[in-house]
């Protein structure tokens, strides 16, 4: 689970040209702002369908509606696992309330900055190629159905997402990484030193 938030309604303006060959696909830098939109995902990891809703704003009210909703869509027998990040708005004491009513859920949070260790969102990822990025949307309630449209596709034919990568695999490229950078500026890996107080700022 977890929200795209500040979905921007834009309006290009002047149409694209599409892709067709010995030309690229084009849209026009300059655009007219009409609004955003917050969208709530939860993919099931199960069978790649999606249950996602689209909200005005980005609070822990929110959240819970939508906690709420997938609370209704799953038959009551079954623990829901959920992987979510750190936001503040997932441990609101509201939310930590209402979890404790319902111990169905099952928490799992990932570490900060590592959001790509949710699966949703690399459906995320999906959705903006596919249906936000090259779009015109001359209202938020367009660019709201443009969502509702591309998930309504999405849950009629879903593939779950598999990890093609072993930890070793990922363990060794960070190593390639961390090294090529030492290369390059070196120290720029080493934690950073907390500077002491001195006599005259203590």
């Amino acid at each position: 689970m977890d929200e795209k938030s500040q979905i921007q309604a834009l309006d290009r303006t002047q149409p694209g040209l599409p892709l067709k060959k010995g030309r690229c696909g084009t849209f026009t830098h300059d655009y007219k702002r009409n609004g955003t939109t917050t969208l709530f995902a939860a993919l099931n990891m199960l069978d790649g369908k999606v249950i996602g809703q689209c909200q005005n704003r980005h609070r822990h009210q929110e959240w819970l509606k939508f906690m709420r909703r997938l609370d209704r869509e799953f038959p009551i027998e079954l623990t829901l696992h959920v992987v979510m990040d750190n936001y503040g708005t997932h441990k609101s004491p509201a939310v930590k309330a209402w979890l404790a009513k319902h111990p169905r859920f099952v928490c799992h949070f990932i570490p900060t900055s590592s959001s790509w260790l949710n699966m949703v969102e690399r459906w995320f990822r999906e959705l903006t190629d596919k249906a936000i990025r090259c779009g015109v949307f001359i209202s938020v309630p367009a660019l709201v159905q443009s969502i509702a449209d591309y998930l309504a596709a999405w849950n009629d034919q879903p593939r779950p997402f598999l990890w093609t990568a072993t930890v070793g695999e990922i363990v060794e490229k960070l190593a390639r990484a961390r090294k090529k950078l030492e290369l390059l500026k070196p120290g720029c890996t080493q934690p950073r030193q907390q500077k002491r107080p001195t006599a005259g700022n203590v």
